[in-house]
């Protein structure tokens, strides 16, 4: 299993409910406030981006980064059963 964090900044606010139900139905955790963490085995970072692209209007942005290490300071919650 690996961990992912996703990032995003979405200008088209219509597709923030949409992407955080699909974000928490992943069972992914909120980090930040428009950043998430998902534990996700056999896939890559392109493989999320391309999952949540469909999610997005063409002006939003998305970051999907694959992490081994990291730390947090006054996170909402941190992905220690994650991990």
């Amino acid at each position: 299993m690996a961990l992912y964090f996703l990032t995003y900044d979405l200008c088209d606010k219509a597709n923030h409910k949409k992407l955080i139900n699909e974000l928490e139905q992943l069972g992914a955790i909120r980090v930040l406030e428009a950043m998430w963490c998902l534990n996700k085995a056999d896939t890559s970072v392109e493989q999320i981006r391309d999952h949540f692209q469909v999610l997005l209007a063409d002006n939003d942005g998305l970051v999907v980064s694959e992490v081994n290490q990291w730390a947090a300071l006054n996170a909402e919650r941190v992905p220690l059963a994650l991990s």
